[in-house]
């Protein structure tokens, strides 16, 4: 009976063996690879971002993603019921965490790999790495002690770092706490910027490496970096002078936009209130992304120079034409005005936008069609040759195109406030767009915000080249230009607080009815200013907007003009563009009836 037992047990062993190492061996042998072998992702380090002299605007510092193995804080790894709760207790000061939510990672089972806290810096590592070290002394001397931050583990990572804080944040955006980009630049060229991952899968045992039992390994590509066509110090004087002007009128928000006549290249563009994306815990969320690309408002006056350009290149006037300006206007269902009560202006067409005169506008652009809906088709195939209704060309994440309806849909008050800036809605850059296509002699050339990248092997690509687009005769645009210096130059114009010495400044005042975001109805007013110099040789477009200023003066040539002449003395120095040493035109403004 003894040996005929013996015999079964020795059978049900042999059989049992035979299942394991012949069987199912392959089966087993995966399982034990899968509890052997462990995997991570090698993070690719993500490109730099430049300014147009190689100025660092933002970089990847080295930092630690903390993991743990829960398997290594169970009752039976460490001897102790409340392992986890003991290490979240440690770690929770250190990493910044909730120490529940640390407890129940620590306690998740079927899994040898959590994380815990991303992109620390070294120094948090090392704070962990210490604690550490001295529960094991301590472990060593007492046998009571448990080393409950063993199967704590950290992952070479990188974060991103703004060197220059809040400058040009809203252009760069930032990166979200999963590492991708999550506004402007960032967002816009993460694959770019991203490189591609890696993967690495090696033998492991407690949570470490067995150098001896091999490993496969998938290198990480890095990401290519990105050359900007700002100007660190041009984009820091431009948002220095809106910050201080936001402030001193108290107004809800303002931007200033400078750009390269000639290539389109956008040289700053600064927003006010801005954002620091080195800590977007402490940003307001309305100050968050690019209010000069995403803002949509009425530009007012500043917006006459396409109706002018309209007039001059369909020949129904000169500069000198007569244009006799009444006080009031009656048009369709309203009674039109300027900005103040006044006497029967004389004013040559010139003289109407160096006033700046909504019914000597209206008078003009009346005269663009043998009635008023041809007149409004006019203006409109000029408007849409601008730019205006269509995205700029940038690509840039939330931009918007702003409001013209076609000319169909006009409402009667639309076909006479239009021609002045009103009733039509645009974002800053199409704004300065504008002016930069009179300054680049009609061509409108799209606006670019990237010179180049460079790729992981250093090789640098430049952009594409941005698209031109005549829009208006080049003998148009001189005119306009000569026009433009008398809102600057002549007493009678509304721009004189933005004279340069020296230079020949062209330029056009604004201030507009606002509409409120939140209500839908007119409150408080947006007041701007643009323009180029030199007037005759043009180099640089400087386009300013302040909205609803509440402190003071409202008027755009007050608030807008000397920001305009601060940034556009700062930015022709720094190009190095001389005067031209030409004597303006000084066209006449007012003729004797």
């Amino acid at each position: 009976m003894v040996s005929l037992a013996l015999t079964l047990v020795l059978i049900a062993f042999v059989v049992r063996l035979l299942q394991v190492q012949a069987v199912d061996a392959s089966e087993y042998a995966a399982k034990a690879d899968q509890n052997r072998y462990v995997g991570r992702v090698l993070a690719a380090e993500r490109g730099g971002i430049t300014d147009r002299n190689g100025v660092d605007l933002a970089v990847s510092t080295d930092a630690n993603d903390i993991t743990a193995d829960p398997t290594m804080f169970t009752r039976e790894q460490l001897k102790v019921g409340d392992g986890p709760e003991q290490a979240a207790a440690l770690l929770a000061p250190i990493l910044g965490a909730d120490r529940e939510a640390i407890t129940e990672k620590l306690r998740t089972r079927n899994t040898r790999y959590v994380l815990l806290a991303r992109r620390q810096t070294p120094q948090v590592w090392n704070q962990i790495s210490d604690l550490k070290t001295a529960l094991v002394k301590k472990a060593r001397n007492d046998k009571g002690t448990v080393n409950v931050l063993a199967g704590v583990f950290q992952e070479p990572s990188s974060k991103r770092v703004y060197p220059n804080g809040d400058l040009a944040a809203g252009i760069l955006g930032w990166v979200n706490a999963e590492g991708k980009g999550g506004g402007g630049i960032e967002q816009q060229l993460n694959k770019r910027l991203a490189g591609k991952d890696g993967k690495i899968r090696y033998a492991q045992s407690g949570g470490r490496l067995v150098p001896t039992a091999g490993s496969t390994e998938t290198p990480a590509v890095a990401g290519s970096d990105v050359e900007l066509t700002i100007d660190r110090d041009i984009q820091w004087a431009a948002q220095n002078a809106i910050t201080e002007q936001v402030k001193k009128s108290k107004a809800d928000r303002g931007y200033v936009i400078v750009q390269d006549t000639r290539t389109g290249e956008i040289l700053a563009m600064a927003n006010s209130p801005g954002f620091d994306p080195n800590d977007l815990t402490k940003a307001n969320p309305d100050a968050l992304g690019n209010a000069a690309l995403q803002d949509a408002y009425e530009p007012g006056s500043t917006a006459k120079v396409m109706s002018m350009a309209a007039v001059l290149e369909e020949s129904v006037a000169t500069p000198g034409t007569h244009v006799t300006v009444p006080n009031r206007l009656h048009r369709g269902d309203r009674l039109f005005k300027d900005d103040i009560d006044h006497p029967t202006w004389y004013l040559t067409l010139n003289g109407v936008l160096a006033k700046s005169s909504n019914i000597g506008t209206i008078l003009a652009t009346g005269e663009l069609g043998r009635n008023q809906q041809e007149s409004n088709r006019i203006l409109y195939s000029y408007l849409r040759k601008f730019g205006i209704g269509s995205y700029t060309g940038l690509g840039f994440p939330g931009e918007t195109k702003g409001i013209l309806a076609a000319p169909a849909d006009w409402s009667t008050s639309q076909q006479y406030t239009i021609p002045f800036g009103q009733g039509v809605s645009i974002n800053a850059m199409q704004a300065a767009s504008v002016y930069s296509t009179i300054a680049n002699g009609g061509v409108r050339v799209e606006p670019t915000l990237v010179r180049g990248t460079k790729g992981p092997d250093g090789r640098f690509t430049p952009a594409e080249k941005p698209g031109k687009t005549r829009v208006v005769s080049e003998k148009t645009a001189k005119t306009l230009a000569r026009m433009l210096e008398s809102v600057v130059d002549d007493e009678e114009g509304t721009g004189t607080k933005a004279r340069i010495p020296g230079y020949r400044v062209a330029g056009k005042t604004g201030t507009a009815n606002r509409v409120d975001p939140a209500t839908g109805r007119y409150r408080g007013y947006t007041s701007s200013f643009a323009g180029f110099a030199p007037a005759d040789k043009p180099r640089v477009t400087v386009y300013c907007a302040i909205q609803n200023a509440t402190e003071g003066n409202y008027f755009g040539g007050q608030i807008c003009g000397p920001i305009y002449k601060e940034v556009m003395e700062f930015a022709l120095k720094t190009l190095q563009v001389p005067p031209t040493g030409a004597k303006p035109a000084n066209l006449p403004v007012t003729f004797t009836p």
